[in-house]
């Protein structure tokens, strides 16, 4: 069927985008309206010329609304286990009175290091219940690593699973403070007898995650309302490129009714969201768990992607959405054909960084909508999204009034078509949009002169649509040039048996860098460097084209899906590089 023209196509999305936005307002206004603060955040949205609401919600108010609002309703699916919006409250009211009983007030650090399971959810939202700052932990952490998040963070408590405990056994020496471990039972690891019989630990008091849940059923709230000035959330980066830093999500300004506003926009009353993203990343903690929260739909659980059987979960799940990185994208479509990759529910893919010369034969293949969100941990929550109203490969325009820039490594301003770090003004903000936890100077850097940084280089159209170019810090210096390896990954990831790739620069023996790319082959295919090497001179500048090339079986990743590129730069070239100069 025939595609109608680019320019209609944007004008009926802007027409779709600007019903769903007004129902968002409704929503929102109604909930402030019926709160008696209407009149304070109408004054507090024209003060800062954007979306901005007079007093913001705890992550524990919105459980408690929703637990009263949706009832019983279906809301966590999970390996065949429903938890409904009222029974989440109460088991989460359960936890909070355990967490109470051994020591968690208001200011204490509870961290969660677990795959995701309803007991995940159960507990950040009982670190919630009492002021607690509650930090997800990234499950793949080990070693120094780990121990860094542990000790900076200044947690007392944490929720574990069996293998997030050998990890913290592992570090038991290197703890700044002594840790209690609740340990959720899993395959028999948890249990109070198989604790008993570990080697004790003057740094670790292990308990069974049960001891906290042993209060009687309990459906009365809390009622506990921390400082808005408290942290509520640490939520650490990936740490790919060195330590990671911690953005603060505080009590009064976390970005809870945004994210409902949001949730009108994005989702439909009879949707339901599947998710294999790790819990202890914003995009499933925040972006799927808490705006099903606000829209009142069920989020189908998965505990992680895989790629061979995805859409048979999906399929199974009746899902009718979900969010997708962008390197998932490629990967799916490099998948064998499935019978479930056409026998399911699913309407519209959120994604995040989609490539653009996948986009469409994604949208064909599996039957569903692509719209493009960006967004970020320490993005200070602006948000640019793509709902079929801009350009395929586009991430749309900023809006709600929020004014941006795209700056040039020289300080000014990029013309249109060329690359530039997108800054957002922020200096109507009550506070300091992004703050990093116990790191002044880091937090000095992300906002200057009112000017928020986002690290992230795009270009501009002619239309003023934004395109992703690469990380500003994600770049190689080669033959005077500046080379975006987003860029080169996207080039070398169109290769029909390349399954994935990453870029990154290596020291030459002349000046600045050369460019090598490790590349991951299809499932029983395989690369051929030089074969590659043809593939990409019609599709590269010359001094983007890679020198090295070596196929590896898997590429070392966070839980995130991304690549941690220090490890594969520390590498370097190795006996299995291919020298194309040779």
């Amino acid at each position: 069927m025939a595609r109608l023209p680019a320019a209609l196509t944007h004008r009926l999305g802007d027409l779709a985008l600007a019903r769903r936005v007004l129902g968002a307002a409704a929503f929102s206004l109604g909930l402030e309206w019926q709160a008696g603060e209407l009149g304070a955040t109408l004054a507090a949205a024209r003060r800062r010329g954007t979306l901005a609401f007079a007093r913001d919600w705890t992550f524990a108010e919105l459980l408690e609304w929703a637990a009263r609002r949706f009832g019983g309703n279906p809301f966590i699916d999970f390996a065949g286990d429903c938890l409904s919006f009222d029974l989440l409250n109460r088991r989460a009211n359960q936890v909070a009175r355990g967490l109470q009983a051994h020591g968690a007030a208001a200011g204490a650090g509870v961290a969660i290091m677990m795959d995701n399971r309803p007991s995940f959810l159960e507990l950040f939202f009982a670190s919630q219940k009492v002021g607690a700052y509650c930090v997800p932990i990234n499950t793949h952490l080990v070693g120094d690593g780990l121990a860094y998040i542990v000790n900076h963070s200044e947690v007392a408590i944490v929720g574990a699973d069996g293998p997030a405990l050998d990890k913290l056994r592992a570090i038991a020496d290197r703890l700044a403070r002594p840790l209690t471990v609740f340990v959720v039972d899993d395959d028999g690891g948890g249990d109070r007898e198989s604790l008993a019989a570990m080697p004790p630990s003057a740094r670790l008091r292990l308990l069974p995650y049960a001891e906290l849940e042993r209060r009687e059923r309990c459906d009365a709230d809390l009622g506990t309302r921390p400082d808005a000035h408290a942290p509520s959330l640490l939520m650490y980066t990936s740490g790919t490129t060195g330590l990671p830093k911690a953005v603060v999500y505080r009590s009064g300004s976390a970005g809870v009714k945004k994210l409902g506003f949001a949730s009108h926009v994005f989702y439909d009353p009879d949707d339901k969201i599947y998710t294999c993203l790790p819990l202890f990343h914003a995009n499933a903690l925040l972006v799927t768990v808490v705006q099903a929260l606000w829209r009142g739909i069920p989020v189908a659980l998965a505990r992680r992607f895989r790629a061979s059987r995805f859409w048979r979960e999906v399929s199974e799940s009746g899902a009718t959405t979900f969010n997708a990185l962008g390197a998932m994208i490629p990967i799916l479509l490099k998948t064998p054909p499935s019978v479930f990759e056409r026998e399911h529910r699913v309407r519209k893919v959120i994604s995040s960084a989609c490539p653009a010369d996948a986009w469409r034969p994604f949208e064909e293949r599996f039957g569903v909508r692509i719209w493009e969100a960006y967004g970020a941990v320490d993005g200070g929550g602006f948000v640019v999204f793509n709902a079929g109203n801009a350009p395929v490969g586009s991430i749309g325009r900023p809006s709600f009034g929020a004014r941006y820039r795209l700056v040039t490594a020289s300080g000014a301003d990029a013309a249109v078509g060329e690359a530039g770090e997108l800054m957002f003004h922020a200096a109507r903000s009550a506070d300091a949009p992004v703050t990093y936890y116990k790191n002044e100077a880091a937090s000095a850097d992300k906002t200057r002169d009112g000017w928020l940084r986002t690290g992230d280089v795009m270009r501009r159209d002619a239309g003023g649509f934004l395109y992703f170019v690469g990380r500003r810090t994600d770049s190689m210096r080669r033959r005077g040039e500046n080379v975006s390896a987003y860029e080169v990954e996207k080039e070398v990831d169109a290769h029909p048996d390349v399954l994935e790739s990453a870029a990154f620069g290596v020291p030459s023996e002349l000046a600045e860098e050369e460019i090598m790319v490790c590349v991951v082959p299809v499932e029983g295919r395989t690369v051929d460097p030089q074969a590659l090497a043809a593939f990409l001179a019609p599709r590269l500048p010359k001094y983007a084209l890679p020198r090295y090339v070596e196929v590896v079986d898997a590429l070392p990743k966070t839980a995130t899906h991304r690549v941690m590129k220090e490890e594969l730069k520390a590498r370097g070239v190795t006996p299995r590089t291919v020298d194309l100069q040779r």
